[in-house]
């Protein structure tokens, strides 16, 4: 593994939380397993799809995180939102990853 896989990791999880949804409670949960079996740590944060709609706060993904998650277990509040973050990971050649 390279030095890489040992250091935090800080991933974007693009959707709007429900703690009574089990797929958003399994996406926390797959991430910190995931991070372990890595020897890593991983911070990620929910981000509404409602946050995105400006630029501005998608510009905040570029200086905060290291990966966008596009989360399961839609409808997304924001479509337009949830687009304008798979444009700006695909525009910027960034890890992406969506369900």
């Amino acid at each position: 593994m390279s030095d890489r896989m040992n250091s935090d990791i800080r991933i974007a999880i693009v959707g709007d939380f429900e703690a009574e949804r089990p797929s958003h409670i399994a996406t926390d949960e797959a991430l910190r397993h995931g991070a372990e079996r890595a020897h890593s740590a991983v911070n990620a944060d929910w981000i509404s799809t409602q946050a995105l709609e400006a630029e501005a706060d998608r510009a905040k993904l570029e200086k905060e995180y290291d990966g966008i998650f596009c989360a399961p277990g839609g409808p997304y509040r924001s479509l337009n939102g949830a687009l304008e973050a798979i444009r700006f990971a695909r525009e910027r050649g960034w890890p992406f990853l969506g369900t």
